[in-house]
């Protein structure tokens, strides 16, 4: 079936992330913020000076950006023309197909604008803001997102394809600079997306493997599945996507000088620690486990963990409840010294 393979996906039909217009911090809590959905939140920040010189032209936002840039260096991915703007694995897997160059925030936007190296793939991840345009985020503010513990974090490249991943923490992005095609999976389609390892990542969070715009359906074929759940949201300077923790998304950018700003942040506690700990230690313990012990022990995480029966210790007194207590800064430190013992048992 040769033709089954190196097709890119028809999203012509996908359904449409919803739209909400006039988005303040009362209709965000009430219609975004409530709901375990994306939303685009259009023209929220069209007011910024950012965006306001991104609509000049690519130099002008240059020119704002550098103006502010107090020489701090950045890291940045650099990949060759034949990546497409994909940054991604090698074939083999031994590597990724890219390289990590250090330079500072103004020498990057002028490589970014110089035509001579329009071909290459340049591209700055998740840089916070205060580190190296401490002005911007006065000057550029968004409380409904700082007010949620927030800080703005800059996205800087041309054009790019970020393969599906997700994120542990709510998230707003804001788009500045360019356009941005996000396409988004519910968690549930997990088994579908075809996710790489966990422990080596491009960037930090685990990523599908398969190529959206080469999408080979022999070798993952449950994709097909996944097309059906995927929600499309196109988005222009000025506005701004809701994706709430654990939403697969892919992120197209397209044009020669693209600038996004999000901002991150999670309901935990934060000296809860990152639940995927909690994945690796059970992948430690119970995956290898005969398949009647391991639906055994998901009952137990269903009671305690996931608290699918209400609480589970309701009928015990509060003062003798222990590790199964309500959460605490004592009782999570409580745990963390659980958990450092039952490590250190294992030796190793």
């Amino acid at each position: 079936m040769a033709d089954a393979e190196d097709r890119p996906i028809d999203l012509s039909r996908a359904a449409q992330v919803r739209s909400i217009e006039s988005v303040d911090a009362s209709t965000f809590e009430r219609d975004v913020a409530a709901h375990y959905e994306p939303a685009i939140l259009r023209q929220l920040v069209c007011d910024w000076p950012a965006v306001q010189k991104a609509n000049e032209s690519a130099q002008a936002i240059a020119d704002y950006l550098t103006a502010q840039d107090n020489g701090v260096g950045v890291s940045a991915f650099v990949g060759q023309p034949d990546i497409g703007g994909r940054y991604f694995y090698r074939p083999k897997m031994d590597g990724f197909n890219f390289e990590v160059g250090k330079t500072n925030l103004s020498n990057l936007l002028s490589a970014l604008l110089d035509p001579a190296q329009a071909d290459r793939s340049i591209y700055m991840g998740s840089t916070a803001t205060r580190t190296i345009l401490p002005r911007f985020a006065p000057e550029n503010p968004l409380r409904i997102a700082t007010d949620r513990g927030g800080e703005p974090r800059i996205w800087i490249g041309n054009s790019s394809r970020v393969a599906p991943h997700y994120d542990e923490s709510d998230n707003i992005a804001s788009v500045v600079s360019g356009r941005r095609r996000f396409i988004l999976f519910p968690p549930d389609q997990l088994p579908n997306l075809y996710v790489g390892p966990i422990d080596n990542t491009v960037a930090g969070q685990p990523t599908s493997m398969v190529d959206l715009d080469r999408v080979d359906f022999e070798r993952f074929p449950k994709f097909v599945e996944a097309l059906k759940h995927a929600l499309v949201a196109d988005l222009e300077p000025g506005d701004a996507i809701y994706i709430p923790a654990l939403w697969w998304h892919a992120v197209q950018a397209n044009g020669p000088l693209n600038v996004l700003v999000n901002y991150w942040w999670n309901d935990a506690p934060p000296d809860a620690g990152s639940p995927m700990h909690a994945l690796g230690h059970g992948l430690l313990t119970i995956s290898h486990l005969p398949e009647e012990k391991r639906w055994a022990w998901r009952i137990l995480f269903d009671h305690y963990v996931f608290r699918e029966n209400g609480d589970p210790a309701t009928h015990i007194p509060a003062s003798a409840r222990g590790i199964i207590g309500r959460t605490s800064p004592e009782l999570r430190k409580t745990l963390r010294q659980y958990l450092i013992r039952a490590l250190q048992s294992l030796g190793g």
